[in-house]
């Protein structure tokens, strides 16, 4: 081990890259080892570093929904356990720390040569099923049981020896227990990557100057925020957003935020919102918390580290019961996908009632979360599969916004046509960007996409998604986006479909996913304005 090295400007900024290219390498570890297409081809999945009490240090660009509520999950798990070497914590409960039954987290801690806890490396990937009442894992359940297995805190592995009997229990209830297996394994070594990596920085600086770097950047990270609130203007900002419904007959449903700086903290209370519903859009607070970190991260600097530090002058009001913070056995499947980007755009029309000059339009406002599955004739086998499709990103006040990409929680990539098609009985008809989809404005909104697939098999399909009714909202008087469209053609015709559903299809129909554009920002250049909250727009407020 080398000399201790003084704690300066420069060699904060080392570690803080030091600290992120472990969580990066996770990533790619994860990535490689996997074995289904939608985390070795989605990549949804993510990584992350923490210090010895179980605060974020670093995290891979990866997914702002995940990585957002590793905090929550930390809190709750650090404590729970005596660690020793080679453990490693499972855990998908989304009231623990959790977003939805598919993403399953594994911790892991990382100890100095001296024995001492250093840290832990945390990794948490959505799995294609979990099984559940619905393939895929993803559908309009009315309660968390429906959703698949929920996996409490437990030890996957102890002192380096797996526990087999809870890979078991897991496999025995989902439909592809193979694919599970696959990616548990992945997810594994991904954590052993990171915890490798970590110990050889231990090795070479020494457990005191690793946490002595670690806490210096959380404090640059609080000091960056806490800047950023000192040019904040005064006063109460609110929005009100909405979910077009939630899969059993209710809405729009409302949900409510109020921004403002209180005693040197960034405050959101989502008082108004909808209470809890039936349906599966139900949100926990972990979710909530990375949509409201995901807001404030986007007003940084590149150059400001994100870690635990940047969340303490952040303060967060979510009333228990509420569609912001649901409390068990709330079915909460498409909280984590869809409801998650609505708090989004509710605190993004929040603070461009603050920062005019710095927020974007809406953009597509949901993932357009694709579920299918049957029986696979090509190996006599079960089969599973999900995805979701990007759109139009919402215009800003320098820029046209992009199309045809993931946006705001969501942060996967396409699968790729020849993987779909090589994996699964399916064949893609077309994928294209949907044209006159964007808002209209100084800066125009970005395009969604057209992605159509024909079974080459009987298929369940299901589908979680919104702004079908209410638009992605235009902002500085741009034009509100084109709302998706849900179809599927079991004949000659084209039959349209609510924003959520699922139903059995034969071999041989067709089902299309036209997804958001993004809105328009600013006057267009023909002097037409149209109100913040213009066309298809919920109400919105300023006090």
């Amino acid at each position: 081990m080398s000399e201790p090295i003084p704690v300066d400007a420069v060699s904060v900024e080392v570690f803080r890259h030091l600290f992120i290219s472990i969580a990066e390498e996770m990533g790619v570890t994860l990535e490689r080892t996997a074995y289904s297409p939608n985390i070795k081809e989605r990549r949804d999945h993510s990584c992350a570093v923490f210090d010895a009490r179980g605060h974020l240090l670093a995290q891979a660009a990866h997914i702002p929904v995940h990585l957002g509520a590793f905090p929550l999950l930390m809190e709750a798990v650090v404590p729970l356990f005596t660690w020793e070497p080679g453990d490693t914590i499972i855990c998908n409960d989304p009231f623990v720390g959790g977003t939805h039954l598919p993403d399953v987290s594994l911790v892991a801690p990382v100890f100095a040569r001296t024995g001492s806890l250093a840290g832990f490396v945390a990794n948490r990937a959505h799995h294609a099923d979990i099984g559940g009442a619905f393939p895929g894992s993803m559908g309009p359940s009315r309660e968390v049981y429906q959703e698949g297995v929920i996996i409490p805190p437990l030890q996957l592995c102890r002192a380096g020896v797996r526990n087999d009997a809870v890979v078991a229990l897991i496999c025995r209830n989902v439909r592809t227990p193979l694919e599970r297996r696959g990616d548990l394994a992945a997810q594994l070594s991904a954590n052993a990557t990171g915890a490798a990596r970590f110990e050889e920085l231990l090795a070479q600086y020494g457990a005191a100057a690793v946490d002595e770097h670690g806490r210096a950047l959380q404090v640059r990270a609080q000091k960056a925020v806490e800047s950023l609130l000192e040019a904040f203007p005064s006063g109460r900002f609110s929005f009100v957003d909405h979910l077009d419904d939630d899969g059993h007959g209710s809405g729009p449903l409302p949900i409510a935020v109020t921004v403002q700086v209180v005693d040197g903290r960034l405050c959101f209370d989502f008082e108004g919102t909808a209470e809890q519903s039936i349906g599966p859009i139900n949100a926990t607070l972990a979710v909530t918390h990375s949509a409201v970190y995901y807001a404030v991260i986007c007003l940084l600097g590149e150059d400001v580290p994100i870690n635990q530090g940047a969340f303490v002058p952040v303060e967060i009001h979510a009333p228990p019961g509420s569609l912001v913070n649901a409390q068990a056995p709330a079915a909460v499947a498409a909280g984590n996908v869809e409801t998650s980007q609505r708090i989004a755009d509710a605190v993004f029309g929040a603070l461009a009632r603050a920062l005019p000059e710095r927020i974007a339009a809406a953009s597509q406002g949901t993932m357009n979360n694709i579920t299918l599955g049957g029986w696979d004739p090509r190996s006599g086998t079960p089969w599973a599969y999900y995805e979701t499709l990007g759109g139009g990103i919402g215009a800003g006040p320098e820029y046209d916004g992009a199309s045809g990409v993931h946006c705001h929680m969501s942060n996967t990539r396409n699968t790729p046509v020849e993987a779909l098609e090589y994996h699964y009985p399916l064949r893609v008809r077309s994928y294209a960007l949907r044209a006159g989809s964007g808002g209209m404005g100084k800066h125009w909104g970005g395009e969604g996409v057209i992605r159509e697939l024909e079974l080459l098999a009987d298929t369940t399909v299901t589908l979680l998604s919104e702004r079908r009714v209410l638009s992605p909202y235009g902002l500085e008087g741009g034009q509100p986006a084109q709302p998706g469209l849900n179809q599927v053609k079991r004949g000659n015709g084209w039959e349209t479909l609510p924003a959520k559903f699922s139903l059995p299809l034969k071999a041989g129909d067709r089902f299309k996913v036209s997804t958001p554009g993004g809105g328009g920002w600013g006057v267009p250049p023909d002097g037409e304005s149209f109100a913040l909250n213009g066309p298809n727009l919920p109400d919105v407020s300023t006090e």
